[in-house]
């Protein structure tokens, strides 16, 4: 038996859609360009002047170009004033300089005919107790000499022989690789000292003179208590300079007067 009635139609069937993967972000590529500089932010304002203040620059001046330094920075009239000063300063160095020079240099046609300018110029300010060129060397051989007056055991006094002191101090330094100061210089500076301060007939000159004595007295002492005489045994000593010219060169024909001269000193009490 036919139905008049349809059967029901198939329920509709959704079409099959693929799946869609998502989107992926494209992998950031370096640009080539540099990177933009931050923004730079804007300078404070600086507070305005206030109303009726004077304007530091006036409408319409031009800027000061810098100024020169040293002397070519100075005007016209102030450079020629410090141009002259400086002249005269260094004319008066020169000048300076000259009278010295001729003031420490050996004698000679110069220093003759302006003795008397040079010596106004250098006493007493510039005094100069050196010599350029050392115009006057030593030209004497002078040797010290002492002898002593002893007591013997009988109490009787009784003078030594000379006694070369000078000859001692050189044979102590010849050949030494450290040679004493005191030894070069102690009794030579004593001597120095002593005929200094004495006239010609060995008496002191103020209380130098007599400082001088005492002090040559102790450093004779003191060298024959070396040379073995006890000081007690010592009544007087008596000293002597010997002088001798140094003899000139063979290939001179300088005459020179190598004769030894002495200057014998009073005795002194010990």
């Amino acid at each position: 038996m036919e139905s008049n009635e349809r059967e029901p139609a198939e329920a509709a069937v959704p079409p099959v859609v693929p799946p869609v993967d998502p989107p992926v972000a494209a992998a950031a590529v370096p640009s080539a360009r540099p990177p933009a500089d931050p923004p730079v932010e804007p300078l404070a304002e600086l507070p305005a002047d206030p109303p009726g203040a004077p304007s530091a620059d006036p409408p319409g001046a031009l800027a000061q170009p810098p100024r020169a330094p040293g002397i070519a920075g100075l005007s016209a009239p102030y450079r020629i004033v410090t141009a002259l000063a400086l002249a005269a300063v260094g004319l008066a160095a020169c000048g300076h300089l000259a009278l010295v020079f001729l003031h420490v240099a050996p004698s000679n046609t110069v220093s003759k005919q302006h003795a008397q300018t040079v010596d106004d110029w250098i006493y007493p300010e510039f005094e100069q107790n050196w010599k350029l060129f050392a115009p006057n060397p030593l030209q004497q051989n002078i040797a010290v000499e002492v002898r002593a007056e002893v007591r013997t055991p009988g109490g009787a006094p009784v003078a030594g022989g000379w006694r070369d002191l000078s000859a001692q101090d050189g044979a102590a330094i010849r050949h030494s690789l450290l040679p004493s100061h005191t030894r070069q210089n102690e009794l030579r500076r004593a001597w120095d000292f002593f005929t200094g301060s004495h006239d010609e007939d060995n008496k002191p000159i103020g209380e130098r003179g007599e400082l001088s004595e005492r002090y040559l007295r102790r450093i004779a002492l003191s060298r024959l208590a070396d040379d073995g005489i006890a000081r007690d045994e010592v009544v007087r000593i008596q000293l002597r300079s010997a002088t001798r010219a140094v003899a000139a060169p063979p290939w001179s024909e300088e005459k020179t007067d190598t004769q030894t001269y002495y200057r014998e000193l009073p005795w002194w009490t010990v």
